[in-house]
């Protein structure tokens, strides 16, 4: 048999040597078709033991390897194809030891003609092409549709025609159809239970493989009934027979593509299908169509132009087919709770589609198993949940769980402009810190950071503060979190902060440092966590000494009690129970309520002392120690800038409203 090889390969073409070794590979590996599968399913399981969280998984009963349909009708096939060039250019081709991996030919008036393999271009000839060459080869293929293209009959080659202003043809793009056997085995269970499917990827990548594919495995190995709306016969191929690669699964051609969302619907309204095959989703009317299909409760199988599914939540004319994206402005109790802008953007409805892939080659693909989950993750900056799977040599389909690359969510919400941060203008002077009693730690951390520390972020976007962090390069040091009972530390921006006191008496009855920004721009909240950073470091995880944390304190003592002075005493006369304190602090309280004119009374709750603010015109009962321990503290309420000379004329008598400092 090899000396048969041999002397073949001397004297015939390697298109049909091709052939003949096919035939003798048959004729001597058919009795040990058996041992290669048993090897196939050992490769398997050998794979999924030796390889921790990653999982193999075998395609079903079939190869998982991807094979052509049939190798000898693939060569009479191409052999067809390349009858359309002149006889000297199709033996160069002939020739070329990589010839049933070719591409495409392209012919252009004037200029030599050009084969497209995977390892590279290949000039066919010196010559250049001629016009005869081109009325030859337009001669031997179908009629050109309104978008340029033709085929061969009952072939998967797609003819695709360049004019000149006068609507003559200059140019051709010859592209090789393939059926291949096992192509689609990656996206096996996510269509087999009935999921729409979204395939998305770059022109020339296989989509239309692998949709071809698709369609057959629903058609004969689930015997659905298969209706492929095919716009430019690359599905099923040219002519009025449809290719045998599409199995059992019927086609409809579009006589023109502007009127391919009519041929969707009178496809589901005439011929009762399962499911529904779409291949190059481009238009509006057909992304409308889709979604109407979709709603009869009929699986869509379909492809889109588009590296990422970020491309078609940009793409205004087919962002139907992930829900349609919305500008939505929120109120100021729901952006608080978002810590974001009030202006965002929102799904505006269910996707077309269940489930998306991304395909990378024609091996390896992106899965979005949520397409609703992945467009919310995306639109709110977060990091959207993707499965890559590959298929190997052996056949082994790896399947292997990541998160998408951080997205550049500026280009999604204008609020969010691109920030060049200056690491060098870092200042920690400039940013404000508000510094609460720490956690008491137990554990002795080093600064290393072999633990992250949790950071709990309020009224600032995620997204700002993830890409300061990024850009600091503290991705290992710091984890946001969303429970702030795990919090160690607090990263609020002031003024949303100072609107909700709830939150700032929170972090404080759980030890939580707070850190304040002025604005929630990217260079101000670097400089926070630098701070925070620098804090956290220096005190091996105990923020502050004992004076900041006693200064603290009394801050928050005052802040409290002038808030209910001026938001439920005076203005609502009524009584104000205060959170416990020390009994100095306590005093504290007491004597700012004194400036307002106003009186309290002090309780006892067990252990605990609080205060209680009286409204205008009740008195209290006052005992003398009291007297005397406020008397005492009334020099250093001073320093706050409680007592002035200056009055400012209020009902009450007080001097003036008391500021604190930030």
């Amino acid at each position: 048999m090899l000396s048969l090889s041999l002397t073949l390969s001397n004297h015939v073409p390697p298109l049909t040597l091709l052939s003949h070794q096919r035939r003798i590979l048959n004729l001597r590996c058919g009795s040990s078709q058996l041992f290669h599968q048993l090897l196939r399913t050992k490769l398997v399981s050998n794979s999924s033991s030796s390889s921790p969280g990653v999982v193999a998984v075998s395609s079903s009963s079939q190869s998982a390897v991807p094979e052509l349909e049939d190798e000898d009708q693939f060569d009479d096939e191409l052999r067809r194809m390349l009858a359309l060039v002149p006889e000297e250019i199709r033996r160069r081709l002939e020739e070329h030891p990589e010839v049933s991996e070719l591409i495409e030919v392209v012919l252009d008036l004037g200029r030599k003609p050009l084969a497209r393999f995977p390892s590279g271009d290949f000039i066919i000839s010196d010559e250049a092409v001629r016009v005869k060459d081109l009325e030859f080869a337009v001669s031997q293929v179908g009629e050109f549709t309104n978008d340029n293209r033709a085929g061969i009959s009952r072939t998967l080659h797609r003819i695709s025609a360049i004019r000149n202003r006068k609507g003559e043809i200059i140019g051709l793009t010859c592209r090789v159809g393939r059926s291949v056997r096992g192509s689609a085995n990656l996206l096996r269970d996510l269509v087999q239970d009935g999921n729409s499917l979204l395939l998305i990827g770059p022109p020339g990548v296989g989509k239309t493989t692998m949709i071809r594919e698709v369609a057959r495995m629903l058609g004969n190995d689930y015997e659905k009934r298969v209706m492929i709306v095919d716009t430019s016969n690359e599905i099923g191929g040219d002519g009025d027979i449809p290719h045998p690669g599409i199995g059992n699964a019927r086609r409809m051609q579009v006589p023109n593509s502007d009127i391919q969302h009519k041929v969707l619907i009178e496809a589901v309204e005439n011929h009762m299908p399962q499911v529904i095959v779409i291949d190059e989703i481009g238009t509006k009317l057909e992304a409308i169509a889709a979604s109407t299909i979709a709603e009869r409760g009929i699986q869509l199988v379909a492809t889109a132009h588009g590296a990422t599914i970020e491309n078609l939540i940009k793409n205004p004319s087919l962002d139907l087919l992930v829900g349609g994206v919305q500008s939505v402005t929120l109120g100021d109790e729901e952006a608080t709770r978002r810590g974001g802008t009030k202006t965002v953007l929102e799904r505006k409805g269910p996707p077309t589609f269940t489930c998306g892939a991304e395909i990378v080659s024609k091996t390896e693909v992106r899965v979005h198993r949520s397409l609703e989950a992945t467009v919310d993750a995306v639109l709110a900056g977060r990091l959207p949940k993707v499965e890559i799977r590959k298929m190997n040599s052996d056949g082994v389909e790896v399947i292997m769980e990541k998160k998408e690359p951080i997205m550049d969510v500026t280009t999604l919400d204008k609020k969010h402009e691109e920030e060049t941060l200056d690491l060098s203008k870092v200042n920690k002077d400039e940013t404000i810190s508000e510094v609460l009693p720490a956690k008491e730690n137990t554990e002795a951390e080093s600064s290393e950071h072999e633990t992250p520390m949790y950071l709990y972020v309020y009224g600032i976007a995620e997204s700002t503060v993830l890409q300061a962090i990024k850009t600091l390069e503290m991705e290992i040091a710091v984890e946001i979190t969303d429970n702030i009972s795990e919090a160690e530390a607090l990263l609020a921006l002031q003024s949303k902060i100072r609107k909700n006191p709830r939150i700032k008496s929170l972090a404080t009855s759980h030890g939580i440092p707070v850190y304040v920004t002025k604005t929630s721009s990217g260079i101000q909240v670097a400089k926070a966590l630098g701070a925070l950073l620098t804090d956290y470091e220096d005190g091996l995880g105990e923020f502050g000494s004992d004076d900041r944390q006693k200064l603290s304190e009394k801050m928050d003592a005052l802040e409290e009690a002038r808030l209910a002075i001026e938001r439920i005493v005076i203005p609502k006369k009524e009584s104000v129970d205060l959170l416990p304190r020390p009994r100095k602090i306590v005093s504290f309280q007491g004597n700012l309520v004194r400036k307002y004119n106003l009186r309290s009374e002090r309780l006892w709750r067990g252990d605990e002392v609080y205060l209680r603010i009286l409204p205008y015109g009740m008195d209290d009962d006052k005992d003398e120690e009291e007297e005397e321990l406020e008397e005492e503290n009334e020099g250093e309420l001073e320093e706050f800038g409680c007592v002035t000379d200056e009055s400012n004329g209020l009902p009450y008598g007080i001097d003036r409203l008391p500021l604190l400092p930030d």
